[in-house]
């Protein structure tokens, strides 16, 4: 595809920066689980052109445990009162399956709610998302829990079962109250899928496009970089910027990654370039 042809599809995705307030993430697990350190790199991030950040504080990798709500409150709620004062202006988006988190969140002041259960998980979190018209959610598409998600996961067609299982999501989600403003997708790359799933997903990152909603892509380190080309996950930017370049391509409004700099860098480069094959 000659740049021409690519230009009327290419748009430039925000940046979403990763902030894992946990002991056991699989890229930077208890790198910032002190509010200190974990400022620090939240505004190092935004400094290197972060337009939104994801604070998480349960790991949801491979085999990971859940953790209890007040654990996790505990470990969010200094870092976004402090964010929220420094970066006002940038957006706060909180990783979280439970209501009573999203809630508390809600009301320092977070902008998204980033469900990996895409809503499933706890019953109250619908309710909490439909009272507050001025909050995102994110909804995304994990087969199984983190905990089983990677035992032989299983698809007959990926791309069609996870765009149906999205769709039916966001529909709930509206019939509930939720305005679909409010929601964007998220295919959910390394959740519950092997190499195979995960290469078919990116490759027809379009049809997710397609629906009618926002899309983000948090493919950045995982795994199924390292099974191309076996890397450590602080050595797989190179993959990272691969997935990237197809979110340009195929209208992903976000993505969410570990290395802001590397990305910021290489979005610019590849928006001059093809601002100059227009």
């Amino acid at each position: 595809m000659s740049i021409k042809n690519s230009i009327q599809r290419f748009q430039i995705p925000q940046i979403m920066g990763v902030l894992n307030l946990t002991e056991d993430s699989f890229s930077d697990g208890g790198s910032f689980l002190a509010p200190s350190a974990a400022v620090a790199h939240a505004m190092a991030m935004i400094e290197a052109g972060a337009e939104l950040l994801d604070i998480g504080a349960e790991s949801t990798r491979p085999g990971a445990s859940g953790v209890p709500a007040e654990l996790e409150w505990q470990r969010i709620q200094p870092v976004l009162a402090e964010l929220r004062a420094k970066a006002p202006k940038v957006l706060l988006s909180i990783d979280t399956q439970k209501a009573e988190v999203a809630e508390r969140a809600i009301a320092l002041g977070a902008d998204i709610i980033n469900d990996v259960s895409a809503l499933q998980f706890d019953p109250d979190m619908l309710k909490v998302i439909a009272a507050h018209p001025g909050i995102r959610v994110i909804l995304m598409h994990m087969q199984g829990r983190p905990q089983t998600m990677q035992v032989s996961p299983h698809y007959d067609d990926v791309q069609a079962e996870v765009i149906d299982f999205l769709q039916q999501r966001a529909e709930y989600a509206i019939s509930q109250g939720v305005a679909k403003e409010q929601i964007i997708l998220d295919p959910g790359i390394g959740f519950g899928k092997k190499l195979k799933h995960n290469l078919t997903l990116l490759a027809e990152l379009d049809s997710l496009s397609e629906l009618g909603y926002p899309v983000l892509l948090g493919a950045s380190r995982k795994g199924f970089i390292a099974t191309i080309s076996p890397s450590s996950a602080d050595q797989r930017i190179g993959g990272s910027l691969a997935t990237t370049m197809l979110a340009c391509l195929n209208q992903v409004s976000i993505i969410r990654v570990h290395d802001v700099q590397a990305h910021r860098q290489f979005l610019d480069v590849f928006a001059a370039i093809m601002d100059a094959g227009a």
